[in-house]
């Protein structure tokens, strides 16, 4: 039976010039639905008829049009309305990993989205707050930052960490991918180090199994692993900024990613670890800079904002995730994780362009349990915990004036909301080729502003913790 939906979908697809992942999408809302027909995956019978009608409701003799927006979902799919395809490159295929290149890694979005929402300021007054809660050791306060982004967060987190614990000394752990966001985070470092001289920071591109220890899992990627150990010199802000800004020229030729043709994410070409300290502390901080092969984790804080995509399974979340960074505690540590709720303005315009899309389908309580289950007895000394809705929840908004959202609404205010919103959706660049010539989407997103008043969004957040000894 699949080999023949699957030779029917091919069909259809090279008639259309559809690519395989963008037929799954709009037939039934399932980007992969051809490879897991192709790995074996059943359908039910009401999905076999959504694909065989919506191949059915094309008609290949009648001149395409694009579909049209807003239409009411129907109680079985959504209306089904011919659309032209982009043509695709001709060295690119229907399993090229670059056609799943993830919307949430892209710069320009990412960069609209950090400076016009109040997200970052947020997430580290939510999680500073845990820093109330830990219960650090010696010889340090240890932190993990599975994702340092822009590194907005972490600098917040460090103000924090100097005015809850000033004189203990301090070890951070970022894990970061992008050669850009290290680059903005280490511009932020200098001041840090100036005011907390006893800092450690290590940078590090490791997946998640493997950057709370600072080693690789394979013999290939261990062997060719990069340690480089930056001790400052100086004692300000300005000598620090110009030893951090000659690491250029070693990050651009080291820092590289390549896409996985697996799952089309981004991975390390070579694991690299960069640590950074002052050097009139070294002695201070001898038992704190983590040496090749003898890294511990321990960590008594783990922040995890955002670690992962909303559409991704519950089983890559927990196991790929949640279950390796929950190990990396120590006695008494916490990790707080935070991601995207939904119920709110910006999927109010969402629902606007796409009324069936749904991309957070799993709840904090889904996460827990599945983690639970994936760590299995290395969860009996953890606590899970969910909260309540009034703990759990925060709001964050996109920065605009009150003039600025009103009868007449600025283009630039406009494409702003709707970056934002989409960025929050995380929806995905071929879905937005789709809509982006049709500017009703702007009128959409201009209706939610004027009917709410603004924009904003909700982030929920839960807590693992483990027991002290």
């Amino acid at each position: 039976m699949n080999e023949v939906i699957l030779q029917e979908i091919s069909d259809f697809c090279r008639q259309r010039g559809l690519a395989e992942s963008t037929f799954g999408r709009r037939a039934v809302n399932d980007g992969k639905l051809a490879s897991r027909l192709r790995n074996g995956g059943r359908i039910t019978t009401d999905t076999l008829e959504r694909i065989r009608s919506f191949m059915s409701q094309t008609d290949d003799a009648a001149p395409v049009r694009r579909r049209v927006l807003f239409d009411a979902p129907s109680a079985q799919s959504l209306p089904v309305i011919k659309m032209q395809a982009p043509p695709m490159a001709s060295n690119q295929t229907d399993e090229d990993p670059q056609r799943n290149f993830r919307f949430f890694d892209n710069r320009q979005k990412y960069l609209l989205f950090v400076n016009t929402c109040s997200e970052k300021w947020e997430v580290a007054q939510r999680v500073s707050l845990e820093l109330g809660n830990i219960h650090p050791r010696p010889p340090a306060v240890r932190v993990f930052d599975a994702g340092v982004g822009d590194g907005s967060v972490l600098a917040r987190v460090m103000r924090s960490m100097h005015d809850k614990f000033p004189t203990m000394p301090h070890y951070i752990v970022g894990k970061e991918i992008s050669l850009e966001d290290v680059r903005l985070t280490l511009e932020k470092m200098p001041d840090r180090f100036m005011e907390h001289p006893s800092t450690v920071i290590v940078l590090t591109n490791l997946a998640y199994a493997e950057a709370p220890w600072l080693a690789a899992k394979s013999l290939s990627a261990a062997t060719s692993m990069v340690w480089k150990e930056i001790a400052l010199e100086g004692n300000t802000s300005h000598t620090f900024e110009e030893q951090i800004t000659a690491l250029e020229p070693f990050l651009a030729e080291s820092w590289k990613a390549k896409v996985s043709p697996k799952s089309g994410n981004p991975v390390y070409e070579r694991p690299i670890v960069l640590v950074i300290y002052r050097n009139d502390h070294r002695f201070l901080l001898d038992q704190v800079i983590p040496k090749p092969g003898g890294a511990v984790a321990d960590y008594d804080l783990v922040i995890a904002s955002q670690p992962y995509r909303a559409r991704a399974s519950l089983e890559f979340k927990a196991k790929r995730v949640l279950a390796p960074l929950a190990k990396a505690l120590g006695p008494g540590g916490r990790m707080i994780a935070i991601q995207s709720y939904g119920n709110d303005p910006g999927m109010q315009i969402i629902h606007k362009v796409w009324p069936e899309d749904n991309p957070f389908t799993h709840s904090r309580h889904d996460l827990l349990k599945a983690t639970k289950v994936e760590l299995g007895a290395a969860a009996r000394d953890l606590n899970f915990n969910a909260y309540s809705d009034q703990r759990s929840l925060f709001k964050y908004e996109m920065h605009t004036l009150p003039s600025e959202v009103s009868s007449s609404i600025g283009t630039s205010t406009l494409m702003a909301a709707w970056n934002a919103a989409v960025y929050v959706a995380q929806v995905e660049d071929d879905r937005l080729s789709d809509v982006n010539s049709d500017r009703r989407f702007i009128e959409a997103t201009s209706d939610v502003l004027k009917e709410q008043g603004g924009l904003w969004f909700y982030d929920e957040s839960f807590v693992i913790s483990r027991r002290r000894e």
